[in-house]
């Protein structure tokens, strides 16, 4: 058997495609979910890490150290086979959720706080010097000049998070992974693996490129 009947073989792939669709939706679903819900927490966290009281400031940073530095697939494994000893149980996308968007909230947190950090001093001044209370500054003033700087990293982050996502197949998440694994078993082959893997590149490829686009972009703006 050659290679190309083995590992690229194109009846096997289109008898296997619509599984693999199936998948890719919750891939999606389950991706995008994770970063809506992690960009907000880590904005959240970013604020308390950078003007929240003693107690809160403490929290956040140990909550963005904490997660930053537990591996994602040793987190969901807790949260999905060990929280109901305690009593709560969640099903496989809540737990891959709740999974990806604690770490994506970790690292957005460190990001936001960079990029707010990154803004002149001179543009708090301004803003002061406006009568802008707290709020309307950092809403008005700072943070829309904070997300250009961050637009870069909160990207790659994206990128990252729909690349774990893979990771939610531990917990029998039907994902793409999932599905590509259990089509590969039904046909005896793994072109579905294959096929897997062209999938996530055509859907991260444009986003990597994006990256380097808005590097470019603002290189030349900072000149």
């Amino acid at each position: 058997m050659s290679i190309f009947q083995t590992f690229l073989n194109w009846s096997v792939f289109v008898e296997t495609l619509p599984l693999l669709l199936s998948g890719l939706w919750i891939t999606i679903g389950l991706g995008l979910s994770a970063i809506v819900l992690g960009f907000a927490g880590g904005l959240l966290f970013a604020m308390l890490r950078l003007y929240g009281p003693a107690p809160l400031k403490t929290i956040a940073v140990a909550y963005i150290d904490v997660f930053r530095a537990i591996p994602l697939l040793v987190l969901l494994i807790v949260i999905y086979y060990a929280l109901p000893f305690v009593g709560i149980r969640l099903s496989p996308f809540a737990s891959a959720t709740t999974a990806l968007s604690l770490v994506c909230a970790a690292y957005s947190a460190e990001i936001l706080r960079a990029g707010v950090e990154g803004v002149p001093r001179g543009q708090f001044e301004a803003a002061r010097a406006l009568g802008l209370g707290p709020i309307r500054q950092m809403t008005d003033i700072i943070l829309p000049q904070a997300v250009k700087l961050v637009i870069p990293p909160i990207t790659s982050n994206a990128i990252n998070v729909m690349k774990d996502t893979a990771l939610a197949s531990v917990v029998a998440m039907p994902d793409l992974l999932k599905q590509a694994t259990q089509a590969q078993a039904l046909a005896a082959n793994p072109t579905p693996l294959i096929g897997a893997a062209v999938i996530y590149l055509i859907i991260l490829l444009p986003f990597v490129r994006l990256v380097g686009y808005a590097e470019t972009r603002l290189a030349r703006r900072s000149r």
